[in-house]
């Protein structure tokens, strides 16, 4: 167990940034799986830019690395184009 007052703030600041960040991080894959599941192209685009919103923000915080959500959001913007 901790000693000092300070690590005792680490815990509990840390432990409050790794639930906002997963909250993020489910709530932003729950969007992907959204988007992967439309079926014309009018709601991807509706879909698209929240979703790109979310994954920059989850890579500026470092929850997720800067090229996996590029990678992703590259992918998404192609899935969406290629729908009818």
């Amino acid at each position: 167990m901790a000693n000092h007052k300070s690590s005792l703030k680490r815990i509990r600041a840390n432990a409050a940034k790794r639930l906002r960040n997963r909250y993020q991080a489910k709530t932003t894959r729950t969007f992907i799986k959204r988007l992967r599941a439309a079926e014309d192209k009018k709601t991807g685009l509706e879909l698209l830019p929240k979703v790109v919103s979310m994954l920059d923000r989850l890579a500026k915080k470092n929850v997720i690395h800067k090229n996996k959500a590029s990678n992703n959001k590259s992918k998404l913007t192609k899935f969406v184009n290629g729908l009818k």
